[in-house]
């Protein structure tokens, strides 16, 4: 067996993009701008795809026959191996429905599944019929599984041996995060502590500041921020072939990456553009560093109905200071 190599340095014999191609988002088809790109010329491709659920995009129809929706996500997947350097890697997020396939057609393109992690996050996306969604499949593969980028140190956290046992055969510099990362620990702190090892990112919900407003499907900068430090150097070239909401993009161009995407929305593309042009290298990220300080506990928040009970009573003290005599105002 070949012995692993990890790849801490931005590859210096990648294929250069040519000038116009990097820093920005190119609207159009996907497979089509990726055919355009010469092979080995990009580190890093995170892909967020249309799950192929009926969600509602502006532009691409989302409930196509699972055979084309299969064929079409092997084609593009192909582009994605071509471009990336031989120790390139690729990040996948996917539904329940589609993930045992996608995971397949990878195999099936010569990569290699570093990591099935999983995504969970409470405040899910309520269904009527079946169990609510809350969490998603997050795929780590490799173009090549001797040699690729893998940057532990800039992800490591503390270990149990460390902070609980004082175990002196504990790593001085902690451990690699679990592979189940986890929305409302606050809810569970006998399990879920800052001292242990379980991911914890906010879903991006409706009325948080991080919203970008026109794009219903956005990955929070924090959970964006682990794969890139993880997968990417500094000066490499980060690709996102659904770019969306533009969160990848501006997460890396954060962190000092070289940026390129793909939209077929000329809306998302547009919208996209003007959120990646306001951000820069050094740029602080989204969200809090420290998820469990974020937000309290349920049994610290305050129930619908107290809430309406609150409401009435202001109603009702309104509604008394307006029939109190002007004699008492004065």
């Amino acid at each position: 067996m070949a012995k692993l190599q990890i790849n801490t340095s931005p590859v210096a014999d990648a294929a250069a993009l040519e000038d116009g191609w990097a820093e920005r988002i190119h609207q159009g088809d996907c497979i089509a701008t990726m055919q355009r790109l010469p092979s080995g010329s990009v580190h890093l491709v995170f892909a967020d795809p249309p799950f192929n659920i009926g969600y509602d995009y502006d532009t691409y129809d989302d409930r196509l026959e699972e055979s084309r929706y299969l064929e079409w996500s092997s084609r593009w997947m192909s582009e994605v191996h071509r471009v990336l350097v031989s120790t390139g890697t690729f990040w996948l997020a996917i539904g329940d429905e589609y993930a045992a396939e996608l995971k397949i057609e990878a195999k099936k393109l010569g990569f290699v599944c570093r990591s099935w992690v999983i995504w969970y996050y409470t405040f899910g996306v309520n269904c009527k019929y079946k169990f609510t969604r809350s969490h998603a499949h997050l795929f780590h593969f490799v173009k090549d599984g001797g040699a690729f980028t893998f940057n532990h140190d800039q992800i490591r956290v503390p270990s149990a041996r460390q902070l609980v046992y004082g175990d002196r055969r504990a790593n001085g510099a902690g451990r690699l995060p679990d592979d189940t990362w986890i929305l409302r620990p606050q809810d569970c702190p006998e399990s879920f502590t800052a001292e242990e090892d379980t991911w914890y990112f906010p879903r991006v919900a409706g009325t948080f500041q991080e919203r970008a407003g026109f794009h219903g499907c956005q990955m929070p900068e924090q959970l964006l921020a682990r794969i890139i430090r993880a997968s990417s150097n500094e000066g490499d070239v980060v690709l996102d072939p659904f770019s969306g909401s533009a969160s990848t993009l501006i997460t890396a161009r954060k962190l000092g990456r070289r940026v390129l995407g793909c939209e077929l929305s000329e809306q998302y593309t547009e919208e996209g553009m003007k959120r990646l042009s306001a951000v820069q290298s050094g740029d602080a990220l989204t969200g809090a560093a420290d998820p469990l300080s974020s937000a309290p506990a349920t049994s610290a928040g305050r129930r619908l109905d107290e809430l309406q009970q609150g409401q009435a009573a202001g109603t009702r003290r309104r509604r008394i200071v307006k029939k109190k005599p002007p004699a008492l105002f004065e």
